[in-house]
């Protein structure tokens, strides 16, 4: 288990990249399954009122700090790892051990095809296993804290057996938060030929071109939100929620 610090609840890795890097490496190595999410604010927003969503990212053998407003407001030492820049590192260890991935998500093969072809340009040697576009998630709430993730157990079972069928040792699913981290923690003990599971929400549009990243300088300084803001203004309600509520209950309401 990582060193970690407990911000709203969850628990983000104290590790710096070079550290988390060695430790996929030393996972992959070690018998069992494992996970890895990126938490970021909005994600703790969420999991702070859901109980169940905590209880799954506290699970991981790795989280993260995906968000430069975690590391702003946080006491401890952390270090900014984005989550789609992760995924090219995991990759590239992948490529090294020859470990196969599948990739899982997105909600459309035509940036599966696209990202795959770009992966293949910067790893020639990558062991891409399979991939599948997902399947309908739903998240619905059963209780006061409590958010369960639904889905069609048939669909469910056929994506499952895609991924047993591929081998794969990695699988990256990209369902969006909350659904992708559920989805892993029901799923993994059914899955018993992947290694590492990794959560990486929207990477698979960064990756295929589909949408564009922030400059580096905005990236660099922790204004990525507001190129998104300006880029993808229906996405305000999302962005509100991870500068100005995650703000608000880092700093009065930190429990």
């Amino acid at each position: 288990m990582f060193d970690s610090a407990k911000i709203l609840g969850v628990k983000i890795s104290k590790l710096d990249l070079k550290s988390s890097k060695l430790l996929v490496v030393n996972l992959l190595s070690v018998g069992g399954q494992h996970k890895v999410f990126t938490p970021n604010p909005e994600m703790l927003v969420d999991a702070r009122k859901d109980s169940y969503f905590r209880r799954v990212l506290n699970s991981s053998d790795l989280n993260i700090c995906d968000g430069h407003g975690i590391k702003f407001l946080s006491k401890e030492h952390l270090t900014i790892i984005h989550g789609v820049d992760f995924m090219l590192d995991v990759c590239k260890i992948a490529e090294q051990k020859k470990c196969s991935v599948f990739f899982l998500g997105s909600g459309s093969e035509e940036v599966l095809k696209k990202m795959k072809n770009r992966l293949k340009l910067k790893f020639p040697e990558l062991r891409i296993a399979g991939s599948d576009s997902g399947l309908k998630l739903e998240v619905q709430q059963t209780g006061t804290h409590k958010m369960m993730l639904k889905y069609d157990e048939k669909e469910n079972e056929e994506v499952l057996q895609k991924i047993k069928a591929s081998k794969a040792q990695i699988v990256f699913v990209a369902f969006g938060h909350n659904k992708q981290e559920k989805w892993i923690y029901e799923n993994l003990p059914k899955l018993s030929n992947v290694k590492l599971f990794m959560g990486v929400g929207g990477s698979f549009d960064f990756l295929s071109g589909k949408v564009k990243r922030a400059p580096k300088i905005m990236r660099k300084v922790g204004l990525e939100w507001l190129y998104r803001l300006i880029t993808q203004p229906k996405r305000f309600a999302r962005i509100f929620k991870a500068t100005i509520t995650f703000s608000f209950l880092k700093i009065f309401r930190n429990n």
